[in-house]
């Protein structure tokens, strides 16, 4: 009986933990110079990004326009019925912004967070480039940079603080649990596939 409440009382305080991690990385603003900016991708409505993914990049554009770095690359396929991917809509947005085509890196594919962070090393790897300023909303940028570390990006994080999901307002801990929820499965998935080796 001991041992139980040990267990529990060592997975509360580490839930806690967890959770803290999470809100002080939502409030770091830890951007420094780079190779190139990652901007996660969200909702997109006929081509053009809704207003939670617009703050997104509002952030990114003002990174890339004070030096940070000299690309940008925007993720997110298609949810089913879309006609546009959100990286399609990023980049309309970026570019009517005034960013050239040419600064511009897209990645099509990824449906969450992983296959997102997977296609962005994939696609930089080869042109030599593995330090990133990713960007996103506050609540997500601790587990969007554990998964970036996990596939060989050195990253920084700096959250939109323009979202509508505001830092601090109402919905934030929802998120937040979510987010913890999220580490934790993705520690055991990496655990697995760690364990099962080549196969």
């Amino acid at each position: 009986m001991t041992l139980l409440w040990f267990s529990v009382a060592a997975a509360t305080i580490a839930g806690i933990l967890l959770v803290a991690v999470i809100y002080r990385q939502a409030r770091t603003d830890s951007a420094r110079p780079a190779q190139a900016i990652v901007v996660l991708g969200t909702a997109q409505f006929n081509g053009w990004p809704g207003p939670v993914f617009q703050s997104r990049l509002d952030r990114a554009l003002e990174l890339w326009q004070d030096g940070y770095a000299p690309l940008i690359v925007v993720t997110g396929g298609k949810m089913p019925g879309d006609g546009y991917t959100e990286a399609e809509a990023a980049w309309a947005y970026l570019t009517n912004a005034g960013v050239p085509a040419e600064a511009i890196i897209s990645e099509n594919a990824a449906t969450d967070t992983w296959e997102s962070m997977r296609g962005v090393a994939a696609l930089l790897k080869p042109m030599g480039i593995d330090s990133v300023i990713l960007v996103s909303d506050g609540f997500h940028l601790f587990r969007a940079r554990m998964m970036a570390r996990d596939v060989g990006l050195q990253a920084t994080g700096s959250p939109a603080a323009a979202s509508p999901i505001r830092t601090g307002g109402g919905g934030e801990f929802s998120y937040v649990l979510r987010e913890a929820g999220g580490v934790l499965a993705h520690l055991w998935q990496t655990r697995i596939t760690s364990d099962a080796g080549p196969g």
